[in-house]
């Protein structure tokens, strides 16, 4: 079977926040963008895990849906007509002769540009599964890992675990779904913020939730789905808990995946890059931004990433162009230009 072809400007790697402001920068400077990501949607984390999740820290939304902002970010690129091959893992990186860089998928999709921007976010990622021997038998069948639709859970029975953030978050945001709501911890004290552990604290006082710390799930019983979980309490007291759903919060276990094998210097689980300048890789032409790159100083936020994904765009422009002198206008000036034709 032919290998499809897609040549661009800018191959982003990533269609999460991040990944999309790329494609917003690169089309101010007028260089045509594909997207590539393993999942089936456009939206990354923030559709796979926490589209109602709310965001406090973009600027000039005081509080943003998860999953809003990603169709704000959709809205925002349309005029710039961006590509996207969806569904597909990124595996190879090869340079050419022609001074490009073709991507080719696990599909055998063949992507081409002269720049490639990596904003996979964690890389590749699966979550943190607690040590129950028959867990897998359950999972989509009562035990979720995410959280996709608040909805799903209306008058049902419900026991999340975990004790940081993600646990909290949605602790406080499904009591107002559930029949019933409990929280499991293996600890005592939380890994969130103080706010939410307070929230917690006041709703489990109201009886709005049912708290257990030093407490774990050991087991799974059910016959197509989740009905009961059995519960270890202060490591030696058991105890069946009836539930329709069980979710594990235990966070995620980031993965470079087949990036890692790409040549890049890789620091932490992260791709180094270059802040002082471009946050180039050491890989010219290749640029990492977002969660996925590090550097001394970094901060993991979205809009951090968007900052990476505005500078790197504008080093982009010169390594594609290095004999056009570029200068920078606002969007007060130029306004907003999108091309008349489809990406090819």
């Amino acid at each position: 079977m032919d290998k499809t072809q897609v040549r661009t400007d800018v191959l982003v790697i990533g269609a999460g926040p991040v990944g999309l402001f790329v494609v917003f920068e690169a089309g101010l400077l007028g260089l045509r963008t594909h997207v590539i990501d393993n999942l089936n949607r456009i939206g990354g984390q923030c559709i796979e895990i926490y589209p109602r999740k709310p965001i406090y820290d973009i600027p000039g939304l005081p509080e943003v849906m998860a999953g809003e902002l990603i169709q704000r970010l959709m809205t925002q690129i349309k005029p710039f007509q961006p590509g996207f091959t969806l569904g597909e893992r990124a595996e190879e990186l090869k340079k050419t002769e022609e001074k490009t860089y073709q991507i080719i998928t696990e599909q055998g999709t063949l992507h081409e540009a002269p720049v490639v921007v990596i904003a996979g976010g964690l890389g590749s990622f699966e979550p943190r599964k607690p040590p129950i021997p028959n867990i897998q038998h359950y999972e989509n069948k009562g035990v979720d890992y995410a959280i996709k639709d608040p909805e799903k859970y209306r008058k049902k029975q419900v026991i999340i675990a975990g004790g940081g953030d993600s646990a909290l978050d949605w602790t406080l945001e499904l009591m107002n779904y559930t029949q019933h709501l409990s929280l499991i911890h293996r600890g005592e004290s939380f890994r969130a913020a103080p706010d939410s552990v307070q929230r917690l604290r006041t709703c489990v006082a109201e009886g709005r939730v049912k708290l257990y710390t030093h407490t774990e799930a050991t087991d799974i019983a059910g016959t197509e789905h989740v009905e009961r979980i059995q519960l270890k309490t202060q490591g030696k007291d058991i105890l069946w808990k009836e539930t329709d759903y069980y979710i594990p919060l235990f966070g995620l276990k980031p993965k470079l995946g087949p990036l890692a094998n790409w040549g890049i210097e890789i620091e932490k689980n992260a791709l180094r890059v270059n802040n002082a300048k471009d946050y180039q890789t050491n890989l010219p032409g290749v640029y990492a931004v977002g969660d996925i790159s590090t550097y001394p100083g970094k901060l993991k936020l979205i809009l951090c990433g968007f900052h990476e994904a505005a500078v790197a765009m504008q080093y982009a422009y010169q390594h594609i162009h290095p004999d056009k002198k570029f200068v920078m206008k606002y969007t007060t000036v130029n306004g907003i230009q999108g091309f008349e034709s489809p990406q090819p």
